[in-house]
C-alpha cells in the first residue's frame, strides 16, 4: 500500500507529539493527533500530547486491569498523562527523562536501569524500551483513528536534539524500528524542525521578514536539554536560501533543572517548618514542583501555590505535609538561577564539588543559560550580528522567560537589536508540525535548510613507538567526517594505511566536534582541548580475520592495513567502513553501542 500521509513525531523529553498531513493535497494542511491515554486508572481522554513518563504497575493494578487500553488490557505500565501524574507520590515507579538517559553516553542504554534508584521490587527497563514503548503507544493511537493507513506504510519524520551525536541517534533509530517505524523514515533535528515550522506559518513572508546576511539563533529549552542552533541567510541563483551554520553542545539543562531547583528551594522551607525530607519525599517533591512550576509561572496564575509531599512518619503516613510558595519568589528564583545576566565574554563555569560523581544524568554544573549561549554565540557568531531570534520549548511559554533572554540577547547587540521572528509562538507542537512540513517539502518540492552533519566526526588511531610501563600510548585523532557533510553523501578518507584490529576483542574509539567547523578528511590531529573533541561512544567488538583473496585462508596478522570510506545514510546515520583494498575486504563500524559489526 502507498503512502497516503505524512508524520512528524517530536519524541520529546517530557511531552511527545504526532503531526500528520495528507501526502497528495495541494498544500499541507498540519493536524495534530489526538492521543487517548489514561488520566486515571479506568479513565482514558484523547489530548495533543503524550507526556514522556512510564509508570510501572503493581502486580495487584495489572491483575486489576485498571490502566487498560483500547488496543491492549493487559497492562503492566501505564505512559502518558496517568504517569505523570503518579510521578510525586510514587517516584520509584516512575520513569522520566528516558530521552535524556538514551543521550548519555556514561551508562549501556540497553541495561534496564530505569526508574533509576528503583528499589528492587520495581521491573526496570533500558532507556531504549522507554522510548519504544513511548512510540509504540502513539502508533496504537494511530491505528486507532486510522485503521485503513497501516503507520508502517506512511512516510515518517521523527525528531532529535541537534546535539545528539551519532550513538544517540543510531538508539533512536533503533527504538523506532523496534516499535514499527518504517525502515526508511527520517531523522530531523529539532531546532531545524521548529524552523521548518515557523516557515509553514510565515509561508513565503520569510522572504521578506529575512534578508542576506541575517542569523537567527533558533533557542530551544525544553524539559530536559537546551539545543542551540544558528540559522543563515544567504543567497544563490538570486533567491533566497537558509542554512545551518552552526550548533551547540549537548546541554542538560532546562526545564527539569529548574523543577529540581524550585524544589531544593521548598525543601527549605519544610526545614523551617522543622520538617527534614527523606530521599523519598525529594524525589516526589522534584516531580510536584514541576506543577507548580508551570502553574505559577503561567499569564494567569496564582500568586501563591500549595505544594504537599506525602508524610512518612508514624503520625502522619497516608496524610500529606504542604506548603505555600509565592509566585514573585518562584520567578525570581528561576530568572536569577538559569538567566542570571551575562556578558558577551562570559564562559560556563566548570567547577565540580568533588572528585567522584554518583553516575547518574550529567547536568550542567552551571545552569546559567545565558552564560552557555554567549559561549555559544561569541563561537559561531565569528565577530558578526545576530539578527534574530526563534523561541521554542516549553519553557518559553513563561513570558517572563522569553523576555529576560530576549532582553540579554539585546544587550549584547546594541547596535542592531535581534527581534524574535513573527508567527514563533507555537511552542508545545512546532517540533511535530514542522517535522511532517518538511517531510511534505521533502517529497512535494519547498524551501529547505542545507546543513548535512551538526558535528565533525574523528577516529583515535593509537601512535606507533616503544611501550613506556604504566603508560599507554598516545592517540591521534583521524577526522573521518567533515561538519557540514550531507546525507546520502560518502567520502573516501585519505591517509596512510592504518593497522586495523582483527581476530581479537579491541576497543575502538570515536570523537566528536561541533566547532572545529573547518577540518576536512585525513586531517590528523596530534593534541585538542576538551572543548574542540569529545569522546562519544567506544565500540568494543571482534572483527573476522582476514581472508586471503587467493588462498582463502585465515592470515596470521593480528591486524590488517586499511583506509576508510565513510557514509552518511539518506537517514542521518553515519557508517564508517574500513577497506582492505589488496584483499577485496571491507568491515563496517557504526558509532554506535550495538556489538553488531558486519563484514
Amino acid at each position: 500500500m502507498s503512502a497516503q500521509f505524512v508524520i512528524g513525531i517530536d519524541l520529546g523529553t517530557t511531552n511527545s507529539v504526532l503531526a500528520y498531513s495528507a501526502l497528495h493535497a495541494a498544500q499541507p494542511q498540519v493536524l495534530l493527533l489526538p492521543i487517548p491515554q489514561l488520566i486515571a486508572a479506568n479513565t482514558i481522554e484523547s489530548r495533543s500530547m503524550l507526556p514522556s513518563f512510564l509508570y510501572q504497575c503493581t502486580q495487584d493494578e495489572s491483575a486489576a486491569r485498571s490502566y487498560s487500553l483500547p488496543w491492549n488490557e493487559d497492562v503492566m505500565f501505564m505512559v502518558g498523562h496517568g504517569a505523570r501524574s503518579l510521578s510525586a507520590e510514587f517516584p520509584d515507579r516512575t520513569v522520566g527523562a528516558a530521552k535524556s538517559w538514551l543521550g548519555h553516553s556514561k551508562v549501556d542504554r540497553h541495561q534496564p536501569i530505569l526508574p533509576w534508584h528503583a528499589p528492587g521490587d520495581v521491573t526496570k527497563i533500558s532507556p531504549v524500551t522507554a522510548s519504544r514503548r513511548y512510540l509504540e503507544h502513539m502508533i496504537s493511537a494511530w491505528h486507532q483513528a486510522f485503521p485503513d493507513a497501516p503507520f508502517s506504510d506512511q512516510n515518517v519524520v521523527l525528531t532529535v536534539p541537534a546535539s545528539f551525536d551519532a550513538s544517540a541517534r543510531e538508539l533512536t533509530r533503533e527504538a523506532a524500528l523496534a516499535a514499527g517505524l518504517p525502515e526508511k523514515f527520517l531523522l530531523l533535528e529539532e531546532p531545524q524542525a521548529a524552523t521548518y515550522a515557523w516557515l509553514n506559518a510565515v509561508g513565503d513572508r520569510w522572504r521578506k521578514l529575512l534578508k542576506v546576511g541575517d542569523r537567527m539563533l533558533v533557542c530551544d529549552i525544553g524539559g530536559g536539554t537546551t539545543d542551540l542552533t544558528l540559522v543563515e541567510v544567504a543567497e544563490e541563483n538570486g533567491h533566497l536560501t537558509l542554512q545551518r551554520a552552526a550548533v551547540g553542545n549537548h546541554l542538560l539543562v532546562g526545564g527539569d533543572n529548574m523543577d529540581l531547583a524550585l524544589a531544593h528551594y521548598v525543601a527549605q522551607l519544610f526545614e523551617g517548618k522543622g520538617l527534614t525530607l527523606d530521599p523519598w519525599q525529594s524525589v516526589s517533591l522534584w516531580h510536584s514542583c514541576r506543577n507548580a512550576k508551570e502553574a505559577l509561572l503561567s499569564e494567569s496564575g496564582p500568586d501563591a501555590h500549595t505544594i504537599s509531599v506525602p508524610g512518612r512518619s508514624s503520625r502522619l503516613i497516608g496524610g500529606l505535609v504542604s506548603i505555600h510558595v509565592e509566585r514573585a519568589q518562584t520567578t525570581e528564583l528561576l530568572l536569577n538561577g538559569f538567566f542570571p545576566d551575562a556578558q558577551l565574554s562570559d564562559r560556563p563555569a566548570r567547577s565540580r564539588a568533588s572528585g567522584f560523581r554518583e553516575i547518574g544524568l550529567p547536568y550542567e554544573a552551571d545552569t546559567g543559560i545565558t552564560r552557555h549561549l554567549a559561549a555559544f554565540l561569541n563561537q559561531s557568531l565569528a565577530g558578526n550580528k545576530l539578527s534574530h531570534v526563534l523561541f521554542n520549548g516549553g519553557v518559553f511559554k513563561a513570558r517572563v522567560l522569553r523576555t529576560r533572554l530576549l532582553d540579554q540577547l539585546q544587550s549584547w547587540f546594541p547596535d542592531s537589536p535581534p527581534k524574535v521572528v513573527d508567527g514563533s509562538d507555537d511552542l508545545d507542537f512546532s517540533v511535530a508540525r514542522g517535522a511532517c512540513f518538511y517531510g511534505w517539502t521533502k517529497l512535494r518540492g519547498g524551501v529547505r535548510i542545507r546543513g548535512g552533519t551538526a558535528r565533525s566526526y574523528y577516529v583515535g588511531i593509537e601512535t606507533a613507538g616503544l611501550a613506556i610501563p604504566g603508560a599507554g600510548r598516545p592517540l591521534k585523532a583521524l577526522c573521518v567526517v567533515p561538519n557540514g557533510m550531507e546525507e546520502g553523501t560518502e567520502v573516501d578518507v585519505p591517509s596512510d594505511p592504518i593497522g586495523l584490529i582483527v581476530g581479537e576483542s579491541a576497543r575502538f574509539r570515536f570523537f566528536s566536534s561541533a566547532n572545529r567547523r573547518t577540518d576536512q578528511p585525513g586531517d590528523l590531529l596530534t593534541r585538542w582541548s576538551p572543548e574542540e573533541l569529545c569522546e562519544t561512544d567506544s565500540l568494543e567488538t571482534t572483527l573476522p580475520a582476514s581472508v586471503s583473496a587467493e588462498a582463502g585462508t585465515v592470515t596470521d596478522d593480528d591486524y590488517v592495513p586499511v583506509t576508510f570510506n565513510s557514509r552518511i545514510t539518506e537517514l542521518g546515520v553515519l557508517e564508517l567502513w574500513c577497506v582492505h583494498e589488496s584483499e577485496d575486504k571491507r568491515w563496517k563500524l557504526e558509532f554506535s553501542v550495538r556489538d553488531d559489526a558486519e563484514s
